[in-house]
């Protein structure tokens, strides 16, 4: 998100000298992306970010394909994914490709044993249940039911959860994640039609400053493997930064929905985007209000892209059998549509109160081992009459 922020103590200049009370340098660091030719940051630390007293453990964590080359359409229930203590392990990915993982994860305890890092991928976390306080080396964001977690790559993060009832729908990017550039004129700025502006975006109020010395345990993810580093330092050592590139936050539920007389394609529910894949946000709504209007979707042909829907809460009139944690996987090469039924049942209503995420993605998903212990693999007969 284009949006520039400043928080805490920074100097009148870029790199100059930026000193402490006792007359000591701050250490800066360019926290960027894309080369040099991306959004950025400048941060300033107490310590140089760059001590490391050893490295432990590598391990992968790769997706274990079960079906590389899918073109059946799947149910998966969601919440059929057992609750873990600890944060990275409840994470599993149920649908992958070369761009992104799509992750299902119920973690029952807070991420504060140690930090984590992922050098790889943007992360886009959904929170369907569950509150609390993402902690970063950035600031901190306060999250609740529906809200979307943008945290760059290479951000420093913990998680602070109220409950252990907590359900997150992760979508894990190679690509960088943007808010869509139809939506934004050419100064940045998102324009009257946009479904949501820059007061919805939510960014890190709350800085924590840490000047501690120690052994503080660090996860890194490089390349679908975990790298166990110790820091010098105390990672959230940050006393101000500016710049484009941080952690924000913004709600499903700030999402204003664009209607029609007639049924609006899935673009106008598009929420993020990457050159790889749409991040779309389904809201309550109105529906079409032509007189001879069909609520329900048309039946199309998925020809480009795999469509995945998360289904979050409310009535979902174009499915049969739905419930909230469910996802649908429907591939691209084949047409697909209402389910027997629906079309009809959708003539004459006024509204839905249907609330979900659906993730279109330009390369086919691999269907993972992990996606099969919650698959209903009789789902692509669901259209038969």
């Amino acid at each position: 998100m284009p949006l520039y922020h400043k928080l805490g103590k920074i100097p009148p200049k870029r790199h100059t000298q930026f000193r402490k009370a006792d007359g000591s340098l701050y250490s800066e660091q360019l926290f960027g992306t894309i080369g040099f030719d991306g959004m950025y940051s400048n941060l300033y630390h107490e310590h140089r970010p760059t001590q490391v007293v050893k490295i432990k453990d590598q391990y992968s964590v790769a997706p274990k394909i079960a079906k590389a080359n899918n073109l059946q359409s799947y149910r998966f229930r969601g919440f059929h994914v057992k609750p873990e203590n600890d944060y990275l392990e409840s994470r599993k990915v149920v649908l992958t490709n070369s761009d992104c993982n799509i992750i299902l994860a119920a973690p029952k305890e807070s991420l504060r044993a140690y930090f984590y890092k992922n050098t790889d991928a943007d992360e886009l976390i959904f929170i369907h249940k569950g509150s609390g306080t993402l902690r970063t080396f950035m600031g901190n964001l306060e999250f609740s039911y529906g809200d979307y977690l943008l945290v760059p790559r290479g951000m420093i993060y913990q998680i602070d959860f109220d409950t252990e009832d907590n359900r997150l729908f992760i979508v894990e990017s190679y690509r960088p994640i943007y808010t869509p550039k139809r939506y934004r004129n050419w100064f940045g700025q998102l324009l009257e039609h946009s479904p949501f502006c820059e007061r919805d975006i939510r960014k890190p109020e709350k800085l924590e400053t840490f000047n501690e010395k120690g052994e503080f345990l660090m996860k890194v993810k490089k390349q679908d493997e975990i790298i166990e580093m110790v820091y010098a330092t105390h990672p959230f050592d940050v006393v101000g930064y500016d710049g484009y590139n941080y952690p924000y936050a913004f709600s499903i539920h700030d999402f204003e929905p664009i209607t029609g007389r007639i049924h609006q394609p899935p673009p106008v529910h598009q929420t993020f985007e990457t050159d790889a894949f749409v991040v779309c946000s389904f809201v309550p709504r109105i529906y079409d209000y032509h007189p001879d209007s069909i609520p329900a979707p048309y039946n199309h042909s998925n020809i480009d892209s795999d469509e995945v829907l998360y289904y979050v809460d409310g009535d979902f009139m174009s499915r049969n059998d739905i419930d909230a944690g469910h996802i649908s996987l429907h591939p691209a090469g084949i047409p697909h549509g209402p389910h027997p039924g629906a079309t009809e049942r959708s003539i004459g209503q006024v509204k839905t109160d249907e609330l979900a995420v659906m993730v279109d993605t330009f390369k086919p998903l691999k269907v993972t081992e992990e996606a099969l212990k919650i698959a209903d693999d009789k789902y692509y007969q669901s259209w038969l009459e």
